[in-house]
């Protein structure tokens, strides 16, 4: 195959990853908690004809070389955890992280997943579990006679019960965090999960050691900016066109050659 050929057809495949993830991106605008990606690129090996530095002479230096690319691939995808914004809903078992932090849940297979989503509910045995009905980690039970629920800023989970004076403290919501959360692995339904890349949990209590608070009655939006994501779309569209417009020109001037030998 021409070098040309190939080196665009490398192109036209990054750039449609590239459109993948921006069209994800655009896709999860409305998604509770979600982190928007991006993708990472690098160039592939290069073909060296000439070594620069090279003899050319007893006492003279090639000054530059001749080094021939041979296209580019995708070699990640990363989360950007950037905070997003909050929205307010007045939902007493709506939690929303501010600052540092995964919220924990216990999923099906007794596996500890993470995700910056709070919209909690309680199930059918007074249990709060996610959208998904998985457990939030603590087994936290909220009574069925219960009239008031609280979540305090440092994740103790109160309640008020008929004929008892003040709150009874029935769980407490920890938050975990990573050295290097992009290391995280999405899983879907909001969640990730701990990677060797991301480093073990390092679990405590919310407003300490660097972690952030939580605040009752919000959730946090997506972190998608869609007019960035936009402007992202366009310059992958025009690049995906050059590519296109490249392997065109090159198929004309290999048919050029082959009409006129």
């Amino acid at each position: 195959m021409d070098r040309a050929l190939w080196v665009s057809k490398t192109g036209l495949e990054t750039q449609q990853t590239r459109m993948a993830i921006i069209s994800n991106n655009l896709a999860n605008v409305s998604t509770t908690g979600y982190k928007r990606s991006r993708g990472i690129f690098e160039d592939l090996i290069y073909q060296n004809v000439r070594q620069p530095g090279g003899l050319t002479s007893e006492n003279t230096y090639l000054p530059s070389g001749l080094m021939m690319g041979s296209g580019v691939r995708t070699v990640a995808t990363e989360k950007l955890h950037a905070q997003g914004n909050f929205v307010q809903t007045e939902n007493a078992f709506d939690v929303a992280v501010s600052g540092r932090g995964y919220l924990q849940v216990v999923m099906p297979d007794g596996q500890i997943s993470y995700t910056r989503d709070g919209s909690f509910r309680v199930n059918a045995q007074s249990q709060l579990v996610t959208a998904s009905g998985y457990l939030v980690e603590g087994g936290i039970s909220i009574p069925q006679e219960a009239m008031t629920v609280s979540i305090a800023s440092d994740g103790v989970v109160a309640v008020t019960l008929p004929g008892v004076v003040g709150e009874t403290q029935v769980g407490n919501l920890q938050l975990a965090d990573f050295v290097n959360p992009t290391g995280l692995e999405p899983i879907g339904e909001n969640f990730y999960r701990e990677t060797v890349a991301s480093g073990p949990p390092q679990i405590g209590t919310p407003g300490l050691d660097g972690l952030g608070n939580l605040m009752q009655g919000y959730l946090e939006s997506s972190n998608v900016n869609v007019a960035e994501e936009l402007v992202n779309m366009i310059e992958t569209q025009r690049a995906y066109e050059m590519n296109s417009k490249a392997i065109t020109a090159t198929d004309g001037m290999l048919r050029y050659i082959s009409q006129n030998l």
